[in-house]
């Protein structure tokens, strides 16, 4: 195995870019070409048919079987022209990735042989098997009908020789069993919401959007020093290994020139993605060694999660291509930044005013601070329910270190924002006069005025206002964003409702409506103030603080997930029409069983390595220097011999200290998983995982990892973080 560190690192080194032609036509010509949007609906598609499928996507109104069947032949007709052979429906169940089962466009034609069809029924639904998927006891193996449904809202799109069309996944009782279905609920519930509160600076308002811009940041290996690291392959993380001596402290990758082989194979990304209607705009460095980032123009929240899926699944496959493997997991490399997906939210009006956005009279800034106050005390009232939604096993350890934003919702708002917010909590006058970005000049030739925003950034905090929009930072970079922003929509929409129903009451008590607004606000900023905070959030005094003010500063994520099934949490689920209890218990269940494995995986691979790799290895060579002391006391006099191999003999001594005290816990860590597995409750047993297995694998790898600095290289199986980290 010492053989084949050397030989994929010797390949690694030898590896060239693979240049990548771009297409003859600009990005503009070929943008889209994969998808079945509405410049192809209102080619291929009837007349009466496209009209119907877009007052569907528009303003949700059903579709006929007539319709379907129409929209159906077109879609056919479009993908088989572009040599699609299968179709498939394309859903996000509870496993975080994406499944999808092809079938071919054929039927028999009654004379033995057979011809190319595909009917409206075929589209609108199918009946994928619920039972074989996470379902938290919704669905058994004797009972496992579930539905796949179309979602016109999102359309349809080319992998490869497969139509996919995007759907909901539903058990054959209604219950979602998808991230995609409660997530168009939440959507449905905000745009309502909002819609009603909008009314008092704008009646002409119909819709509101959710608009969403992700930030997928992720790490590059190259393929051969991955397949020689079990652990990165088994887990996505790397279960042992020493910081480099070099990794990040130089700050020299962060927006550094991109290195050849990864150039390449971004441009492949980027070209596949924009064919696929993926608006993709920014690649750089990120700031740890083969760490990088890719972004999109923003879009409507539906659409861009689906993007963000199918970007994640192109990653994949197209790294391979590469040479490389992608690395999606919040913290492959310990000492070094991990790997976020910040999600940039914002509300929009079909008008085109963003909600969040400072206007240019008082009426459009008593509109955003309306927005902006709204939003903060929903994230307060649900801080526990939102770091639930961002919680899992991976980004467990990302949090709360390396620019990662602590375990504790919090929001910044920056200098100007915190202004008026104080001063209309403690005036009875209100100037809503807001700044937009401010013209600096510096004293250097040649530099134009620079517009300076009136926010500044604060990385370490979760939910951060960043001028027209919240960022939500803490989501990982393996997640389906949807996870978080069904919480986030659902949990504004809540608070629209309820901010309408005071506003209204004061209103029909004879108070003029801007003045009912603003004493409504006032009362919100007060009662959420415990939720804004501009300082750093890693310090122990913030979190001495944040306990102090009431937020929710829990880090097993096991205990983070009873945020889900608190009374306010169901309430707020189910008056938004997005989740009922059942729904929350049974995904509950999904979440405390994933933990679990996810756990148990990486315990029986560290178990794995350490007996068939790190032990072997080190007794290996602690069998070298006890050769290499007793032929010492052959050549030399006894004290001299004694003084020659001391260093040698501590050595010894230490490989034998820490082998020994990882063999025992090895042999802890199996005995402590066959107790725990044989616990029933899915939640006690995640807390048994949490509380005692983690641990554990910690201890174990502290000493692994001293043990990687004695031992000799050449001797050592498992490629170190200097060659997973710099070679490129």
């Amino acid at each position: 195995m010492s053989k084949l560190r050397f030989r994929v690192v010797e390949s690694a080194f030898e590896k060239k870019a693979e240049e990548v032609a771009a297409p003859a036509e600009r990005p503009s010509g070929y943008y889209g070409e994969l998808v079945f949007n509405r410049e192809k609906m209102f080619k291929y598609l009837p007349e009466k048919a496209y009209e119907r499928l877009v007052d569907s996507i528009d303003n949700g109104a059903p579709l006929d079987r007539e319709t379907a069947n129409a929209v159906a032949s077109g879609m056919k007709k479009w993908a088989m022209e572009k040599g699609a052979t299968h179709y498939t429906h394309w859903f996000h169940p509870l496993t975080e990735g994406t499944a999808e089962k092809h079938d071919a466009f054929i039927e028999h034609d009654g004379k033995g042989g057979v011809l190319e069809e595909f009917e409206g029924k075929l589209l609108i639904q199918q009946e994928p098997d619920a039972s074989s998927f996470p379902n938290g006891g919704i669905r058994n193996t004797f009972e496992a009908r579930g539905y796949s449904a179309w979602d016109p809202s999102s359309p349809a799109f080319i992998v490869g020789d497969t139509l996919c069309i995007p759907t909901v996944f539903i058990a054959y009782t209604g219950e979602s069993l998808d991230y995609k279905a409660p997530l168009l609920k939440a959507l449905e519930a905000v745009n309502k919401a909002a819609v009603d509160v909008c009314h008092y600076f704008n009646p002409d308002v119909k819709k509101v959007y959710a608009y969403l811009g992700w930030e997928q940041e992720y790490f590059l290996v190259d393929e051969g020093l991955y397949a020689a690291r079990p652990d990165l392959l088994m887990t996505g993380r790397t279960l042992m290994g020493h910081e480099s001596s070099k990794n990040q402290q130089l700050e020299d990758h962060y927006f550094g020139a991109i290195p050849t082989r990864v150039m390449e194979f971004m441009k492949d990304l980027e070209i596949e993605a924009l064919k696929l209607g993926i608006p993709v705009k920014t690649r750089h460095n990120e700031v740890a060694p083969n760490q990088f980032e890719l972004a999109p123009i923003f879009e409507e929240c539906n659409l861009a999660n689906d993007h963000n899926l199918l970007l994640m699944a192109l990653m994949r496959k197209i790294s391979r291509k590469h040479g490389f493997r992608v690395l999606l997991h919040e913290k492959p490399f310990k000492g070094v930044n991990g790997s976020g997906k910040h999600n940039n939210w914002s509300l929009g009006t079909d008008t085109g005013i963003l909600l969040m956005g400072p206007g240019k009279t008082p009426e459009d800034n008593l509109r955003f601070v309306t927005f902006v106050v709204n939003v903060l005390k929903a994230v307060y009232t649900h801080n526990a329910l939102l770091k639930a939604s961002i919680s899992s096993a991976t980004n467990a350890h990302r949090l709360g270190a390396n620019e990662a934003p602590p375990a504790i919702i919090s929001s910044f708002l920056g200098t100007q924002l915190s202004k008026v917010l104080e001063h209309l909590e403690n005036s009875d006058t209100e100037d809503f006069n807001l700044a937009g970005k401010q013209g600096m000049k510096l004293d250097i030739a040649r530099i134009p005025e620079l517009l300076i925003d009136n926010t500044d950034r604060n990385r370490t905090s979760p939910f951060a206002f960043t001028g027209n929009r919240f960022e939500f930072r803490a989501v990982g970079s393996s997640a389906n964003c949807a996870a978080a922003m069904l919480v986030l929509n659902a949990a504004v929409a809540d608070q629209l409702k309820q901010f309408k129903i005071e506003v209204d009451a004061k209103m029909a008590e004879g108070k003029e409506k801007f003045a009912a607004i603003v004493e409504v606000i006032r009362k919100d900023i007060k009662e959420c103030k415990a939720i804004h905070f501009d300082g750093n959030g890693y310090s122990e005094e913030w979190k001495a603080e944040a306990a102090r003010r009431g937020l929710d500063c829990e880090t097993s994520v096991p205990l983070i997930f009873d945020a889900y099934l608190k009374d306010s949490s169901v309430r707020m689920f189910e008056s938004t029409g997005v989740m009922t209890r059942k729904e929350l218990e049974a995904r509950n269940e999904v979440k405390w069983e994933m933990y679990t494995k996810k756990i148990q995986i990486e315990a029986r691979v560290l178990g794995d390595l350490t007996m068939n790799h790190i032990i072997p290895m080190a007794t290996k060579y602690q069998s070298s220097l006890i050769d290499n002391v007793y032929k010492m006391r052959e050549l030399f006099p006894a004290d001299k011999a004694a003084f020659l191999s001391s260093k040698n003999m501590e050595i010894i001594e230490d490989i034998a200290n820490r082998t020994i005290f990882i063999k025992e816990k090895v042999d802890d860590m199996v005995n402590a998983r066959k107790i725990a597995n044989k616990i029933e409750s899915e939640r006690e047993k995640a807390i048994a995982y949490h509380d005692r297995i983690v641990p554990m694998m910690e201890a174990i790898r502290y000493h692994i990892d001293k043990l990687e600095l004695v031992v000799d290289d050449q001797m050592w199986t498992l490629p170190k973080y200097r060659e997973l980290l710099f070679i490129r």
